[in-house]
């Protein structure tokens, strides 16, 4: 057993750090559940990255499939492969199509006031999730985890948690069909829950928590026990107010691929407890104004735009930090054109411009020489003025009673 448990840590180890985009072998992008760093100018290595983690890309056939069962377009992000691989995303939708049910289940660590825009992509793609399968959603707030991880107090996790289910109430969840939870509230208000937690962190060894995660002798006890509560949320008997305790529902969690870690090792032990594996569906991450080697991060308020930020933060951070793929002089870009692929307010754009015909065409201008880069910024900095603005007003409608609302133990309007 002690072998077994080494031999799949070790497996697991080695699904954390991949080889970047023409690197030398000593040289490999890291993903983590903490941390991302790629070695390559245009980002992590995404195909390399499904190879190593076993996961399946995003195919032409299953974006048709989505389209023909829920009657409306695939989200841009699927379409621009910013949504691209997926665990079980064909077993989700045979259950749909033969009216069985399944829920959604995604999450957020709350470590500051406000979120910033990479938080945003996995909480507007969860809305257009449920919108398009109309089907009930849970939000882990994991405020235990930033005490464990960010050394915060406890009354700087709860002002915190507060904030951001603020935040994400903004994106426009229904609270008729949406359950918000912070696990210092929660596991204490369900039993039910604690033991799904007690049950995966049984099943689980030391040795493969740290082949996993990287754990070293220093950290906390907490750390190491900590992925077995992310894992059981993915349990519908997790919710028994929600599911009227049936233990046969299974989730869809979209989530950026650095928390693949924590459900590749709730998928392995679910079946050991006759739980149903959860499904993932994975985005690519959001990357800083410095550059695409690293994500946007909420600890540096230089690399991130957030979503409390005016338009005049907006205009001069993009203005002074984002990375420029354009050449050093206007004769040379002229001549050369830019580079879209390492150019933040082009990726920024493949995010957040709608319209797919333009998109194209400033790509096609900027990679000429046409469109110089401060014009390319000049359009990402009224992109993100409009959806900055838009979010704040929606989120100075969302009241303290509302958040009590919408994290409040209780049956959605679905039926089990």
């Amino acid at each position: 057993m002690e072998q077994e448990a080494n031999e799949i840590g070790e497996k697991m180890t080695d699904n954390v750090r991949i080889s970047g985009d023409g690197a030398p072998e000593e040289e490999e992008d890291l993903v983590s559940p903490w941390d991302v760093q790629g070695t390559s100018n245009t980002g992590v290595d995404y195909d390399k990255l499904i190879s190593r983690f076993g996961c399946d890309k995003i195919t032409e056939e299953l974006i048709q499939r989505i389209e023909r069962i829920t009657k409306i377009p695939c989200h841009p992000f699927i379409k621009r492969g910013i949504v691209f691989s997926h665990r079980d995303m064909q077993s989700i939708l045979t259950r749909y199509e033969s009216g069985k049910p399944f829920f959604l289940y995604t999450g957020r660590g709350p470590s500051s006031t406000a979120l910033h825009l990479g938080h945003l992509v996995p909480f507007m793609f969860t809305k257009w999730l449920q919108d398009a399968f109309d089907v009930p959603l849970v939000i882990q707030l994991t405020d235990d985890e930033k005490f464990l991880w960010k050394n915060l107090t406890y009354e700087e996790c709860a002002k915190f948690t507060k904030e951001n289910a603020k935040d994400i109430i903004s994106c426009g969840f229904d609270v008729e069909k949406t359950f918000i939870f912070s696990n210092f509230n929660y596991i204490g208000q369900c039993p039910e829950f604690y033991r799904n937690i007690s049950m995966v962190s049984r099943n689980v060894t030391f040795n493969q928590a740290r082949g996993i995660f990287g754990f070293v002798d220093s950290d906390c006890i907490g750390k190491i026990h900590f992925p077995s509560i992310q894992a059981a949320p993915c349990f519908s008997s997790s919710f028994p107010q929600i599911f009227n305790r049936r233990q046969d529902v299974p989730c869809l969690i979209p989530c950026a691929i650095d928390q693949d870690p924590y459900f590749r090792m709730t998928r392995d032990v679910a079946p050991r407890f006759g739980c149903v594996k959860p499904a993932l569906i994975h985005a690519t991450f959001f990357p800083a104004l410095q550059g695409a080697q690293t994500k946007m991060s909420a600890s540096d308020e230089n690399s991130s735009i957030s979503i409390t930020d005016t338009a005049a933060q907006i205009k001069k951070k993009i203005n002074k930090y984002a990375f420029s793929g354009g050449q050093d002089t206007v004769e040379k870009h002229r001549e050369l054109g830019g580079n879209c692929d390492v150019d933040i307010s082009y990726q920024y754009l493949k995010f957040f411009l709608q319209d797919d015909e333009k998109l194209a065409q400033i790509r096609e201008d900027y990679s000429s020489g046409k469109m110089l880069t401060g014009e390319l910024k000049a359009i990402i900095i009224s992109e993100l003025q409009k959806l900055v603005a838009d979010i704040q007003a929606r989120r100075a409608k969302v009241t303290d009673e509302m958040v009590t609302e919408f994290m409040r133990p209780r049956q959605l309007k679905f039926q089990f």
